[in-house]
């Protein structure tokens, strides 16, 4: 990952929730709980190889060349544009999170 800030600033995030969650439920298991589920969020977003995933399907097979690296990055230029929108990747990750903060929310607040 080029850019350590936004990781940082998400595990502080992720540290206050944790201490917020021990604070009103008195229960180091749901914050145990709530730590894992948010880091596997964390690191679902932020640490991909994003240069590898946005080539063609048919690729995926194949070990990304240093070309292929160094294009990637001349065309991203900025951080935020490393996160293009694709229909199919947002259809899964609102999925798989939205049935994962469904389920911890009914177990922190159980």
């Amino acid at each position: 990952m080029a850019n350590d800030a936004a990781l940082n600033s998400s595990l502080v995030f992720l540290a206050a929730v944790v201490v917020l969650v021990g604070i009103t439920t008195y229960s180091f298991k749901k914050m145990v709980v709530t730590y894992f589920v948010g880091a596997f969020a964390i690191a679902g977003v932020l640490l991909p190889d994003w240069c590898f995933f946005d080539r063609d399907f048919s690729r995926w097979t194949s070990p990304v060349t240093e070309e292929e690296r160094e294009s990637y990055r001349i065309s991203t230029g900025s951080r935020f544009r490393r996160f293009r929108i694709y229909p199919i990747r947002l259809v899964v990750y609102g999925t798989v999170y939205s049935v994962a903060l469904y389920k911890w929310w009914q177990y922190v607040s159980s």
